[in-house]
């Protein structure tokens, strides 16, 4: 195999994560799809919210549980072909909600078939096309495609609202199910599972990679990477700051911001309008993010990220008011710039921990990610019911911040991390000369 020995003008890496990071918009902005759902098909079906809700809640679950076996179907298939396979998923389950006539249908093609394909084009995809494909700049792009998923759930929203509120339902979800169609295109034509496949190295790497062997089994290894990943502390510490994570943004933010910007006073399209915002500075946080932990220790950004995020939950009663005023704005800007932040700098620690497995790993602690988003979005409508008011949860939401601050301090550093776990093996690209190489640059 012969590689080349100039740096050509424009890395093939680069195209690489440019559609890999369509292919996660195209899949996040199914997420996001549900909410807009729920009175059309109620409307137009007399189905309960409650059995269109169970539609959704399988989605959150199956897009959280299916990230890890996906990231081993990577390594065993290819980045090009789980992609293809995923996005196929998703137009299926698209094409098919629109033919449905009974609710247990929602379930099974939004839930299991969509829920399926956007969790395999979720972080773990963003995590495994960065560390195949760069060396240098690993962190900024591990920034920009996770970036990618919120920007496409949140960012697109109005413009779907707007397709469902004059075109109907079912065009919206034939646009989405187009749109998918398309990045498959080019996921065809340019993604590729290697850059040893078109004959070069990573970008930024100073010696040639081999692409990895194929591995057979791939759903045993996922189950065997989390039976070992779980005996070592670490793996409960980064499970921990995630599942904190999930709780604080998806589970609360994401979900009764507008419900309590509305008990208020706040117009629910204002509302929307800001949690549209928190997605579009939650882009440039987490590329940020990125660019940041290539070059400082990723446990300190946690506390960071953490500390500021629990500050600003712990302020947002006294912000809300009929009118989005500037410190409102204030808040949306900075709390997107914290949202997806945290990101980049777990997925970092999941490769220096446990290597070669790293990307699986992460795929698990995204899971409970989402286990914790779901537990908080249950318990703060409970909390509504029972006490008429938000207020209680953004105050238990600051404290769970202030409890991942204090198990981000505790996490394995780089060497405790070689120590507590040698079964892992070295993760490529953080080795003694690509770290050199970064010295250099």
């Amino acid at each position: 195999m012969t590689h080349q020995t100039r740096t050509p003008l424009l890395h093939r890496a680069w195209p690489v994560a440019l559609v890999a990071g369509l292919a996660i918009v195209a899949a996040a902005a199914f997420a996001g799809m549900p909410g807009l759902l729920v009175d059309p098909l109620h409307t137009e079906y007399q189905w309960s919210r409650t059995s269109i809700g169970a539609a959704a809640s399988v989605n959150m679950v199956v897009y959280g549980l299916v990230a890890p076996f996906a990231a081993a179907l990577m390594d065993r298939f290819g980045l090009r072909r789980v992609a293809v396979a995923a996005l196929s998923a998703v137009m299926a389950g698209a094409a098919l909600t629109t033919l449905m006539d009974h609710a247990w249908q929602l379930t099974l093609y939004w839930g299991v078939l969509i829920g399926a394909g956007t969790g395999s084009l979720a972080m773990t995809f963003a995590a495994t096309v960065a560390h195949r494909w760069f060396v240098r700049r690993r962190g900024l792009v591990i920034g920009a495609l996770t970036g990618s998923s919120a920007f496409g759930q949140l960012v697109f929203l109005p413009a779907l609202a707007w397709v469902t509120d004059t075109q109907g339902w079912r065009p919206a979800v034939v646009t989405l199910a187009l749109s998918a169609g398309v990045v498959a295109v080019l996921v065809v034509l340019v993604l590729r599972d290697h850059p040893a496949d078109v004959g070069l190295r990573p970008y930024g790497a100073l010696t040639d990679v081999p692409r990895p062997r194929a591995e057979e089994g791939a759903a045993r290894r996922t189950v065997r990477v989390l039976a070992r990943s779980a005996r070592r502390r670490g793996f409960w510490l980064l499970a921990g700051v995630f599942a904190i994570c999930g709780a604080t943004t998806n589970g609360i933010l994401w979900t009764h911001f507008v419900p309590a910007a509305r008990d208020h006073g706040m117009a629910v399209t204002t509302a929307a309008a800001l949690v549209s915002t928190i997605g579009v500075f939650s882009l440039v946080g987490t590329v940020v993010s990125g660019w940041l932990t290539d070059r400082f220790d990723p446990r300190l950004l946690l506390v960071a990220y953490f500390g500021g995020r629990g500050a600003l939950l712990a302020l947002l009663p006294a912000l809300f008011g009929p009118d989005a005023g500037p410190a409102m704005i204030a808040f949306v800007v900075v709390f997107g710039l914290l949202d997806v932040a945290t990101v980049p700098p777990v997925i970092l620690l999941c490769r220096r921990m446990f290597g070669a497995d790293g990307a699986i790993v992460f795929g698990w602690v995204n899971a409970l990610h989402q286990v914790g988003a779901g537990a908080m979005a249950v318990f703060g409508g409970l909390v509504r019911d029972v006490t008429g008011a938000y207020g209680p949860l953004w105050v238990l939401a600051a404290v769970l911040c202030g409890a991942a601050v204090l198990l981000a301090l505790r996490a394995p550093g780089a060497v405790e991390a070689e120590r507590d776990g040698g079964d892992a093996g070295p993760a490529v690209g953080d080795g003694p000369a690509e770290r050199s190489a970064e010295v250099r640059r």
